[in-house]
């Protein structure tokens, strides 16, 4: 700010000094604003916190976009009877899982059974990674099959 001492008159009407001491005063009330501002370190800190939360939702968003372009790719590589294969194992697991439960439901006495329905419930909560390591195990499976034969 450039502004002339207090002691130097610079206007030479009343009107002129009016202007000037509203002209001050619109200055001092935006560095009292800034001032306020840059010690407000709650707002400050808040403001920060949100930007973080952005761009960790935009890099988030990226990533999983691109996991599922990745898994797309992957799924169009895998050859048609592997998939086969893969359906084949699940329908089985199934239809084991099935046999299991109505054995346990039968012989297993109460907290086994509790525990039990956990497990099972832990599983469905987790199917696609589940689906996915008996997908890879497969492939490994179908890989050292054929450095055998």
């Amino acid at each position: 700010m450039t502004q002339p001492p207090h002691e130097q008159i610079t206007g030479s009407s009343p009107e002129e000094l009016r202007e000037q001491v509203e002209h001050t005063r619109e200055e001092l009330g935006q560095t009292v604003e800034a001032l306020a501002a840059k010690a407000d370190v709650r707002a400050r800190a808040q403001e920060k916190a949100a930007e973080v939360k952005q761009q960790a939702a935009t890099k988030a968003g990226e990533l999983k976009a691109k996991a599922a372009h990745t898994a797309a790719q992957v799924q169009e590589k895998i050859p048609h009877p592997v998939k086969d294969m893969a359906a084949s194992a699940v329908g089985q697991a199934r239809a084991k899982a099935a046999q299991a439960t109505r054995l346990l439901q039968e012989k297993a006495p109460e907290p086994v059974r509790q525990k039990a329905a956990q497990g099972a419930q832990a599983a469905r909560d987790n199917r696609t990674l589940l689906l996915t390591a008996a997908g890879v195990a497969v492939l490994m499976w179908l890989a050292c099959r054929r450095r055998r034969g």
